[in-house]
């Protein structure tokens, strides 16, 4: 109950904060056809289910049913930690509104006018490698800097199989 409490909390690996697609088997990619979610195609011609997610409902993912193995085995490192008893659900839920602040000090500071209609990650990430065309403050980059390695720190890397 707790790891699913986290979850509902979060919704960082769906929005498109922490990975900007899901790859797809062909049999995942058909049932979320069927289902109504927009995929993309990779230059190899398979299927990626773009983040942030059609699915998602506020932080709640409306196919979990159907929802991808990549979806399946995903667990972030707080999450893992909430499991091992490294971390109460308090403590994690503190760690998940501190890095919803940080997504949000980045949006702030490259503001969506400047790169397309995408997260706020993805857009402040667009931003940085398209700074030979638009220029951004040191604060800025820094701000980028610190959400990114907060992510990486709580949420990105460890990959374990679950059941």
């Amino acid at each position: 109950m707790p790891l699913s409490t986290l979850c509902l909390h979060c919704g960082m690996c769906c929005d498109g904060t922490l990975f900007t697609h899901v790859p797809l088997q062909p049999p995942e990619a058909e049932v979320l056809r069927e289902r109504g979610l927009t995929l993309a195609t990779r230059e190899d011609g398979g299927a990626v289910l773009p983040q942030r997610c059609a699915a998602l409902d506020g932080r709640c993912c409306t196919a979990y049913a159907e929802r991808p193995e990549a979806c399946r085995r995903y667990r972030c490192q707080l999450l893992n930690a909430l499991a091992d008893g490294e971390v109460s659900l308090e403590e994690a839920k503190g760690v998940v509104d501190a890095a919803h602040a940080r997504v949000e000090a980045v949006a702030r500071a490259f503001p969506t006018s400047r790169v397309g209609d995408a997260t706020a990650m993805r857009r402040a990430r667009e931003a940085a490698l398209a700074s030979s065309t638009e220029v951004f403050s040191s604060e800025a980059r820094e701000v980028l800097t610190q959400a990114e390695a907060f992510l990486d720190r709580h949420f990105r890397g460890r990959f374990r199989r679950s059941g």
